[in-house]
């Protein structure tokens, strides 16, 4: 399939610039989602994420939160997300929403939010901090460091989880959607069977399950258009 038309972006975050990748659909409108990266940084994949999201009708940014750092192997990954400053990430995150939600091409009131492993986690957390993402994909989202506080979270909520998660047990899932539901929220979690966390990375052939990652995204495409249409 053709590659979405995806270019570098710059945006404020306080004081300093960070950089993003953004991809425009080719209708040149649609609503606006931010991707997060997973612990190895942004790279090709998370890319293709925004170029998917592109070709399905949303301009997709991904923030840079490494500041131009990624890894190729699960130590240095481990190193650079624990190494992650999460009050700067927060910083970060809200810089991207902003400049988001100032592209002349982004339409609708609120934004989405997705994010894998570390991403998916921050991408909730995003949310609890920015009433303007109305739509948040937590996919087997997992930071021992991201606390977070429900109450600022406005944001319907949707879980996609893998039987097999070494990093987010069952219970864990469960816990989420029970704290979430119990705050108020509206939250859908699916635990898909037989299949490891990353499943959806189709870089990853050691975890990449093709059926499973293609239910998963037509779940959750759909749940982006029904909440930011």
């Amino acid at each position: 399939m053709e590659r979405a038309p995806g270019r570098a972006l710059e945006f404020a975050s306080g004081g300093e610039r960070v950089r993003g990748y953004v991809a425009t659909p080719a209708s040149g409108r649609g609503p606006g989602v931010v991707v997060i990266q997973e612990w190895w940084g942004l790279v090709d994949h998370i890319r293709d994420v925004c170029d998917r999201l592109a070709r399905e009708g949303f301009v997709a940014l991904a923030p840079d939160l490494y500041r131009g750092e990624t890894a190729s192997d699960p130590d240095g990954a481990g190193r650079l997300m624990m190494g992650l400053e999460i009050p700067r990430a927060a910083r970060d995150l809200d810089g991207a929403v902003h400049a988001l939600q100032s592209q002349p091409e982004v339409v609708g009131a609120k934004l989405g939010a997705i994010g894998f492993c570390m991403g998916g986690q921050l991408a909730l957390f995003a949310a609890t901090r920015n009433a303007k993402i109305g739509a948040v994909v937590d996919c087997y989202g997992v930071h021992p460091n991201v606390k977070l506080d429900l109450a600022g979270l406005e944001a319907a909520v949707l879980g996609v989880f893998a039987e097999r998660d070494g990093f987010v047990p069952a219970e864990t899932v469960r816990k989420l959607e029970a704290d979430l539901r119990a705050a108020g929220k509206r939250v859908h979690c699916t635990i898909y069977p037989g299949v490891d966390h990353a499943f959806l990375n189709d870089t990853r052939p050691d975890v990449y399950d093709a059926n499973a990652a293609a239910r998963a995204w037509a779940e959750i495409v759909a749940f982006l258009r029904a909440e930011l249409s």
